[in-house]
């Protein structure tokens, strides 16, 4: 059986009478039912209370980009600017899932919004709009833009750290490899248990991994769902964290029952 892989939704009104929704774009599904050979499980935004019954029937995890921006209350944070969206449904559910995936060894996979999820879950921080920083670039494009290619356009080059799980991924990665690039905020002071595996011109933060991950624990801030079918370097991190999932689903299903529920 394929593994089953956790999606993390988003609290979004829709139709109408702005009826809120939980929401994950159908990118994250056809990459999972794609690369990663896994069957998508859209997880709703449910708060803490629903991360211990749902975690132990995941092979895997995929966190997902998003619109809205990561609640600063939950990195000691300045109060976001009029206007720019939140979602504190999300941020009590990934935050302490993130958490307890790692402890599990469930795999995991962090993409924009949700590496900056994985930076704060872990005791980092974040600069609210990177834009406005002196020496900075514009990471942000118009996501509601109708042109593919503002998605699927690479915006700038990442330097990739030598010796890193990326690189592994890549075998032999490019000294610049181009990316596209939808994001304002971004890892400010990186969680102690993270270490970074790439780097924008600027400096900002683009990949990261958990030093001390049981499994596979990777964050990217670019979104290679957008381009896998089409780039290689795109597919091969959903190739990888596929890999992982079937392996940790393997490995469960070999567990004695008593083992496997605890």
């Amino acid at each position: 059986m394929r593994p089953l892989i956790g999606i993390s939704c988003c609290v979004k009104a829709f139709g109408l009478f702005a009826t809120p929704n939980h929401a994950a774009s159908d990118h994250y599904v056809k990459v999972v039912m794609g690369p990663v050979s896994g069957v998508p499980v859209l997880l709703p935004a449910g708060g803490e209370a629903f991360v211990d019954e749902i975690l132990p029937r995941l092979d895997g995890l995929m966190l997902t980009g998003s619109r809205s921006n990561v609640g600063p209350r939950h990195y000691d944070g300045p109060a976001h600017a009029e206007g720019t969206p939140e979602d504190d449904h999300r941020d009590s559910t990934t935050l302490p899932l993130i958490r307890a995936a790692i402890a599990a060894g469930v795999p995991l996979l962090a993409i924009c919004r949700g590496m900056q999820e994985l930076n704060v879950a872990l005791g980092g921080s974040l600069d609210q709009r990177i834009q406005d920083l002196p020496g900075r670039m514009d990471h942000s494009t118009p996501s509601d833009q109708p042109i593919p290619a503002v998605r699927t356009g690479k915006a700038h080059a990442i330097r990739v750290a030598p010796g890193g799980v990326l690189e592994g991924i890549w075998t032999e990665a490019p000294v610049a490899l181009p990316v596209n690039s939808l994001h304002n905020q971004g890892v400010k002071r990186l969680a102690p248990r993270l270490i970074a595996e790439a780097w924008a011109p600027d400096g900002t933060v683009e990949g990261v991994r958990v030093a001390d991950a049981k499994g596979f624990a990777l964050g990217v801030q670019w979104h290679p769902e957008y381009d896998w079918d089409r780039d290689a370097h795109s597919v091969r991190i959903f190739h990888a964290f596929g890999a992982a999932c079937a392996g940790f689903a393997a490995k469960r299903a070999a567990m004695p029952l008593s083992v496997a529920a605890e």
